[in-house]
């Protein structure tokens, strides 16, 4: 699998590109509804490249909260700008280099399956919109991300916050760990993963 990695400090931002969603009537829950597969292929990379050496993060000492980002095939571009702002180091993989690559459409093998920028000041992950039944609306590309600790503080976790949830994707072991997905009382998604190792 080729993983791409740019480690750097901030420099002068790329070209900035406008692009719009050309999103009309997708509803939040078409969005939350559609929302698993795309967060379940997408941390999919961050699993299947575990045997490349790379130093150890906080995520594989706890279970951290990080901000997902969804984009509508620009997800390389705003991470390379995020890069050239914050610095760190920043990794993306497309689904052409993924073990989902099979199981994608020809028209998506382009696109960003997982994107992750680590610096000391922020840490985002960040994907392309993959699912071809549903549209993205801007402002319903924000997702809380729980990842790394151990999977009984995740289950606590995914307990607690399932309190008036629609829980739109019970948390379980799949085959790049576990993962689950929820919207909680005020409306806001959260996904769920951890390794098998983290048991």
């Amino acid at each position: 699998m080729n993983e791409t990695k740019l480690k750097s400090t901030p420099k002068e931002p790329p070209r900035k590109r406008t692009s719009e969603f050309r999103a009309q009537g997708v509803t939040r829950r078409q969005f939350v509804a559609s929302a698993f597969s795309a967060a379940g292929l997408a941390v999919l990379p961050t699993c299947a490249i575990a045997k490349t050496e790379k130093p150890k993060t906080r995520g594989d000492e706890m279970t951290t909260l990080t901000p997902y980002l969804l984009f509508d095939g620009s997800c390389r571009e705003a991470m390379e700008f995020y890069h050239s702002v914050f610095g760190g180091e920043l990794s993306m993989t497309k689904v052409s280099e993924s073990p989902a690559k099979d199981q994608m459409p020809v028209f998506q093998q382009s696109k960003t399956l997982n994107a992750r920028l680590s610096s000391p000041s922020v840490e985002i992950s960040a994907s392309d919109w993959l699912m071809p039944d549903s549209t993205p609306v801007r402002g319903n590309t924000i997702c809380l991300f729980l990842s790394g600790g151990t999977i009984s503080e995740l289950k606590s976790l995914f307990e607690k916050l399932s309190d008036g949830a629609k829980i739109t994707d019970p948390l379980k072991e799949v085959f790049f760990g576990y993962y689950g997905a929820l919207n909680d009382r005020f409306g806001i998604r959260w996904m769920f993963q951890a390794n098998r190792r983290n048991g």
